[in-house]
């Protein structure tokens, strides 16, 4: 009976967070410095959330369930939401795991700045061999590249622009989730544990 009461409180929570991270990725947000297609959100925070207190598989399932919830209002024919699943993933994996062996405060720091470091660096064939092919399918590559020189005339070629651009937005997206993790974590997570 305790077990089923956990996994039930588990499928919830998971659930929630989900939720939650749905609407925040809806709330997406164009920043300065790079092309306006690349959106800040805070949707990686609850699953960050979710690996943390319930182990990485349960972050997973929020990234996924985020991206299916949002797929039917998709503007990248379903490859945007497929790569920020995959980025979502490679964030909270690593994460979870090493916090679970470490939790504590430096453990939980270590942890998520290693879910940021792994995100942006995959973000590089993520975005080269999957996303920006199928976006060039409707766009051409030139006007792609064309929307980072306008920021930055001296970059060239997809691969420049990914690393240039791509790769800081990444980790600093990361950060940020990582950030707001560790300002409300301790205080939700007797909560999410039921302990309170």
């Amino acid at each position: 009976m305790k077990i089923e009461k956990k996994q039930i409180r588990y499928l919830a929570v998971t659930a929630i967070l989900a939720a939650v991270s749905s609407v925040l990725m809806m709330l997406s947000f164009s920043v300065p410095l790079v092309p306006s297609f690349l959106k800040m959100d805070l949707s990686e925070m609850p699953a960050l959330i979710a690996s943390f207190s319930m182990g990485p598989v349960s972050g997973v399932l929020v990234c996924l369930i985020k991206n299916l919830i949002n797929l039917p209002m998709t503007t990248t024919g379903g490859v945007g939401e497929l790569a920020n699943f995959l980025l979502g993933a490679c964030f909270v994996i690593p994460a979870g795991l090493i916090y679970r062996f470490a939790k504590n405060r430096k453990g939980a720091l270590i942890a998520s700045l290693t879910g940021c470091v792994a995100m942006a660096i995959i973000s590089v064939p993520i975005n080269y061999f999957l996303t920006y092919p199928v976006y060039a399918k409707f766009m051409p590559l030139e006007v792609i590249i064309g929307m980072y020189q306008a920021i930055l005339p001296g970059v060239n070629g997809l691969l420049q622009c990914l690393l240039i651009f791509n790769v800081p937005f990444t980790l600093v997206r990361g950060i940020l989730d990582s950030a707001v993790t560790f300002l409300i974590y301790k205080r939700i997570s007797p909560l999410i544990k039921g302990q309170k």
